[in-house]
């Protein structure tokens, strides 16, 4: 019976809007809502106001709660875009717009902090943190969804580590170490993810339709939080998020290290390890170059190019961020399209040569990929995609029936409850509705304008020599086992 249901919320503020989706512990989705939120982008500047993530989650959870009377609303966490930030004051009202995740205006700061010995870029938190405390003064460092939490909690309350890794917070150690010398009092307490942070207030209540009481747990990034909405939680499992921009979080008992500092590693609820890293290749190209178009119609005509006649480096904006890192890099569209639906192809086909290159890189590095490998993201409603980057990857894939981080917040939810490990109620929530294995002879036709984009990367001194090197060797390994499978059983 419905009234004998509990659900949780997870609450994901997304870059365009707020999602709201109330959750039970069989992955049944009982009711969800979505508000638009707005923001501000010119050159660097990509900011957003504080105030608009509340009026967002209030409408999204009024739109996900509405149809739900009896059902018991056990919990809920809220996953926050990586990297945002702003400055509050002592009663967690804000004192500063929200600098988005890609806001630019920090490049000195992360200049000063890479001399500094930290490897950071300057889209980072950190050095956005500074940039705040030198342009509006004194004020708590805070991340996006701490003001959500202090709002629905009715005070302020200590951020999770998870979103507070690229303010330089030490999730191995457990403490703030001394950051480009901010002041103590500017950083917030920080505690592990899933970690009860206390309850729904009355005057939330009223504004959101949450029940009165209804404990609130702490976050994740929405990277890690769609990590959690897609299962991939043991050792090996990887999961690839592709939406404006492509992100690859992966599970592992020990950090990956990487001097470079192109991958990092979030630290899971349990002590064990989340490393990934953030492209900025990703489907927003396709926005951008066909604004309007029918993504499924330009799909069927990309089909008939296969491979594309040019090979694509797509670029969502100027900057590489992994799998190397590379702040001069550009778009790139190596030999001439045939036309749009050429054009479109080799934009797909670009994607998913980055996304083989990402995890070239980390197999460089030495992270487990034994695993499963799952897909989320916008980009994963295209079966199409999905398929061809299987064949490019040349391994199997996964699509899970429900891919959005709100479900993985809500998985988090209910393990900060006491429901359970985190990876055994996450298992249970993810339904998974498709499986991709890879056709041997379209990953070796894709092959030849893999390895010219590995090239053409190493000769503008993008990519790194010994990762080009492992890539071709991977690749070489790649196309003999495909030849393996696809030669008849004598």
């Amino acid at each position: 019976m419905r009234d004998e249901q509990e659900a949780w919320l997870g609450v994901d503020l997304g870059t365009q809007s707020v999602r709201v989706l109330a959750v039970t512990g069989d992955g049944t989705v009982l009711g969800g809502g979505a508000a638009p939120i707005g923001g501000r982008r010119e050159r660097e500047r990509h900011e957003q106001d504080p105030g608009d993530w509340w009026q967002g989650v209030c409408a999204a959870s009024r739109a996900a709660l509405g149809p739900l009377a009896g059902v018991r609303i056990g919990g809920l966490a809220v996953c926050g875009t990586s990297g945002t930030v702003l400055l509050t004051d002592g009663s967690g009202r804000p004192l500063s717009p929200g600098l988005m995740y890609d806001d630019g205006r920090a490049a000195e700061q992360g200049a000063r902090a890479r001399e500094a010995g930290l490897a950071v870029q300057d889209t980072w938190a950190l050095p956005k943190a500074r940039w705040l405390v030198e342009e509006y003064g004194r004020g708590r460092i805070t991340h996006q969804p701490d003001v959500i939490t202090a709002r629905l909690v009715g005070k302020p309350v200590p951020t999770d580590s998870s979103h507070a890794l690229k303010t330089a917070y030490d999730v191995g150690r457990e403490t703030w170490p001394d950051v480009m010398g901010l002041p103590r009092e500017a950083l917030p307490d920080v505690v592990r993810p899933g970690t009860l942070l206390g309850e729904v207030c009355p005057a939330a209540a009223e504004a959101t339709g949450i029940p009165a009481g209804t404990p609130v747990v702490a976050g994740m990034t929405d990277g890690c939080a769609a990590q959690i909405a897609s299962g991939a939680l043991r050792p090996g499992s990887w999961n690839s998020v592709l939406g404006t921009t492509l992100v690859l979080k992966g599970a592992a008992a020990e950090p990956v290290r990487d001097p470079s500092g192109v991958v990092y590693n979030h630290r899971a609820p349990d002590g064990s390890w989340l490393p990934g890293g953030a492209s900025s290749v990703g489907a927003g190209v396709l926005t951008a170059a066909f604004a309007g178009a029918d993504p499924a119609a330009m799909d069927a005509r990309a089909a008939a190019f296969e491979p594309a006649g040019a090979v694509a480096y797509p670029l969502v904006s100027p900057g590489e961020r992994f799998p190397f890192l590379a702040p001069g890099a550009f778009a790139l569209v190596l030999g001439e399209p045939a036309g749009d639906a050429d054009l479109w192809a080799a934009l797909l086909q670009g994607v998913a040569f980055t996304e083989r290159l990402c995890l070239d890189y980390l197999h460089h590095l030495g992270a487990p990929l034994d695993g499963p490998l799952t897909f989320t993201g916008g980009g994963a409603r295209s079966p199409y995609w999905n398929q061809l980057r299987a064949d490019i990857l040349g391994r199997p894939a996964r699509v899970p029936e429900q891919t959005e981080p709100a479900l993985g917040m809500a998985a988090l939810a209910a393990h900060g409850t006491g429901s359970g490990p985190l990876v055994d109620i996450a298992e249970q929530m993810v339904r998974i509705g498709t499986r991709l294995e890879p056709d041997p002879g379209r990953t070796a036709r894709f092959a030849e304008p893999y390895a010219r984009l590995i090239d053409e990367l190493t000769a503008r001194g993008w990519l790194p020599s010994p990762v080009a090197g492992h890539a071709h060797i991977r690749l070489r390994q790649t196309l003999e086992g495909a030849a393996h499978r696809d030669t008849p059983d004598s």
